[in-house]
């Protein structure tokens, strides 16, 4: 009785997350059928937190970010699940509703931000009608406001004139970013935003965004191909695979001892910057289609620890202590990975 009742009052006292995903299912009609890109998915986002999610291209992490803005295109649709922000059930919610979130309570930026702005119209006005649209304030109070993001995000006041082809590639996704926070969201997800960016530009981009979170205290949604970034950069770390989250928990933990053979597979398809050189495995076969995905574990084809069960039954994401969480039925043998280098080629020495 004791028991229970001190767990009853550490559940009161507990943070309630930003951002809880329960059960979600998501995806898209198609002439073959139907394509659920989100499968099952739940995790859990708290104020402040970073997070990355990682996964092969077509795993659902785009059609996740989506989902979660209700920017889903006409052909798509939530089929269940919950998407609570701030304790509100946005999939429940109508346009209109929904409108009232986007932009000031949650923000994205998109894949190719760097392209997305308007090339006939100045950095000012693309600024400018960013607020205009979501508050109802003076133009020349959302104008000082575009000035003082853009001094934020390391871009002089002088530019504010500037079209986009007058700036440079690294420049422009400043911009897009000022955009996105320029209402001081509580939430920002990232899809992909520093492909395009070479890796000097990247990395001075992520650590202005780290100072911006740590400034203002929003969370961060990051989603990437990049591994080795997540680890540097984000607190927790999400593993799709299929349209399913394979392996959850936090992004050092997860390097150094990674649970799912899926997300082993990954860790050993790039390569450390130094260190000593091993060779490069890559991950055989492809992912399987997800209008009539195979019986079983999606991963059983290309895993080379399958055996005959994964074949047959779906294993569930188990959640563990250290906020870990993994579907495998081998999740619960922890690999030995004693002396794996870390993402910059730094021996860990062992779990933690």
């Amino acid at each position: 009785m004791a028991e229970q009742i001190v767990k009853q009052m550490a559940e009161q006292v507990a943070p309630q997350p930003l951002l809880k995903i329960d059960h979600l299912n998501a995806g898209y009609a198609t002439k073959a059928g139907f394509v659920r890109a989100v499968d099952d998915v739940s995790f859990s986002l708290s104020k402040g937190e970073f997070l990355g999610i990682a996964g092969e291209s077509g795993c659902g992490k785009s059609t996740l970010a989506y989902t979660i803005m209700r920017l889903l295109r006409d052909n798509a649709k939530i089929e269940s699940g919950n998407i609570f922000f701030d304790g509100v059930d946005l999939a429940g919610l109508d346009d209109a509703a929904m409108n009232a979130y986007r932009w000031t309570r949650m923000a994205m930026v998109f894949q190719s931000a760097m392209n997305a702005l308007n090339p006939v119209l100045s950095i000012e006005d693309q600024l400018v009608d960013a607020v205009l649209a979501h508050k109802n304030v003076p133009k020349s109070q959302a104008r000082d406001m575009a000035v003082q993001m853009l001094e934020l995000v390391d871009i002089n006041a002088d530019r504010i004139k500037s079209f986009p082809h007058q700036l440079s590639g690294g420049m422009r996704q400043r911009v897009m970013i000022a955009m996105a926070l320029i209402l001081r969201p509580d939430l920002l997800i990232m899809d992909e935003p520093t492909t395009a960016l070479d890796v000097v530009v990247q990395r001075s981009i992520l650590q202005k965004i780290q100072e911006l979170r740590l400034k203002f205290g929003f969370s961060v949604i990051f989603i990437t191909h990049d591994l080795s970034l997540l680890v540097e950069i984000s607190d927790s770390l999400a593993i799709m695979y299929a349209g399913k989250l394979c392996e959850y928990g936090p992004s050092r933990a997860l390097y150094t001892s990674p649970r799912h053979p899926y997300t082993r597979a990954l860790m050993d398809s790039f390569p450390a910057l130094t260190g000593p050189q091993k060779r490069m495995t890559g991950i055989g076969g492809q992912a399987p289609g997800l209008i009539n995905p195979p019986p079983g574990c999606r991963f059983a084809p290309r895993c080379s620890e399958a055996e005959a069960r994964c074949g047959h039954a779906v294993p569930p994401l188990v959640w563990a202590e250290g906020g870990r969480a993994c579907a495998c039925i081998h999740c619960s043998q922890e690999p030995d990975t004693a002396g794996r280098p870390g993402p910059l080629g730094h021996h860990t020495g062992g779990r933690q």
